[in-house]
């Protein structure tokens, strides 16, 4: 049943990568979508998923920032992250890993691939 389906919110400020990401993921998951992380801390209030899926390069505030608001907060702290990014310098990956994200993954992603990496840190929950 769709109740029954886990909340994941997918962050990226482009509204394609958005449609893509909730159209693959949508028969795991309910997925809700953000085009800014300032919207993402707006679904926070009244939601909490058991993973994030977060770009980086966004404007106003990247993933970067974003992440460390969420591991600063006691209420949010916990919830995995999964960076999903077209930045492929390593020192970026190295840079996600120290802020506290879970897994690194680039776009454009394979559906199952992505599905397989967010049940890992899922069921560790």
């Amino acid at each position: 049943m769709e109740s029954e389906k886990k909340l994941i919110i997918l962050v990226d400020d482009n509204p394609t990568n958005l449609r893509i990401g909730k159209n693959a993921l949508s028969d795991y998951y309910h997925v809700a979508t953000a085009p800014s992380a300032a919207k993402l801390f707006g679904l926070l209030e009244k939601n909490v998923p058991v993973i994030i899926l977060l770009d980086i390069d966004m404007p106003e505030m990247d993933g970067f920032e974003a992440i460390k608001i969420l591991k600063a907060n006691p209420d949010t702290r916990e919830i995995p992250v999964i960076f999903l990014t077209g930045m492929t310098d390593p020192q970026d990956e190295e840079k996600a890993y120290n802020l506290g994200a879970v897994d690194y993954l680039i776009k454009p992603f394979d559906p199952p691939n992505l599905v397989a990496s967010m049940e890992k840190y899922i069921l560790q929950k």
